[in-house]
């Protein structure tokens, strides 16, 4: 399946799912880290918002877990969102709203993580752009700065087994975006067979098909350690300054 490419995208045409049912552990935080509070709003709040007000994005579904007891007191809680009960891992979380999504009507989704609450605008749409130039779905991703290193685990200890080429390695990033029907095929089929799907993107490259690199910036950091959302504050006074 090749969707037709286009150049720009029709208000409201595409779809987005949110996956924000997972627990966040490495946080070390009495609750979720989407529900995290950077500059008065939860991260949740924030990532929703910066997906929800792009003008190519029509209908969202947030994926939450069933007994989530954090969500009614936010402002989404009065929002025009599909709330959709969330899986065993984010996988299946965002297969379940994928489940739910009229492909006819939406046949792009943008996949986005709760936990990103500083994506630009500018670079959401530069990937749906290009992604719709060329016709198939795509990330955005940055590419690798450091020295890479190649880890061998030795009497309970990490030692250097190889230094990596980074010339042709990338961050992962989201959004991500590819054809509706596409990606709920792929994800079905991976895990129908048994493989480990990370992100949107590890389900299409195993099904075969083609994932576009598009650069976004840096500072679309997804906060997983406590120093994220310190970080996540510079970052958010830098973009409103």
């Amino acid at each position: 399946m090749t969707l037709p490419a286009m150049t720009l995208p029709a208000i409201g045409a595409i779809a987005a799912v949110i996956p924000a049912a997972g627990v966040g552990t490495r946080m070390q935080a009495a609750m979720p880290k989407q529900y995290l509070t950077l500059k008065g709003k939860t991260l949740l709040e924030h990532s929703v918002e910066r997906i929800r007000c792009h003008p190519a994005i029509g209908e969202l579904w947030l994926v939450l877990d069933k007994a989530d007891p954090y969500f009614a007191a936010t402002s989404l809680v009065s929002s025009p969102l599909h709330r959709v009960d969330g899986g065993t891992e984010r996988v299946h979380s965002v297969l379940n709203a994928l489940q739910q999504i009229d492909a006819k009507r939406y046949p792009w989704v943008l996949v986005h993580d709760a936990a990103r609450p500083l994506v630009r605008q500018a670079d959401i749409s530069d990937l749906i752009n290009r992604c719709l130039q060329v016709g198939h779905g795509g990330i955005l991703a940055c590419p690798v700065r450091d020295t890479m290193k190649r880890a061998q685990r030795v009497a309970e200890q990490n030692k250097v087994l190889q230094t990596v080429e980074r010339e042709q390695l990338w961050h992962a990033l989201t959004p991500q975006l590819f054809a509706t029907q596409l990606l709920r095929d792929a994800i079905s089929q991976a895990l129908l067979a048994g493989i480990t799907v990370t992100d949107e993107a590890s389900a299409m490259e195993w099904a075969g098909q083609p994932v576009l690199l598009v650069e976004g910036q840096a500072d679309n950091i997804k906060i997983t350690h406590p120093a994220d959302l310190s970080l996540a504050g510079y970052y958010y006074l830098e973009q409103t300054c």
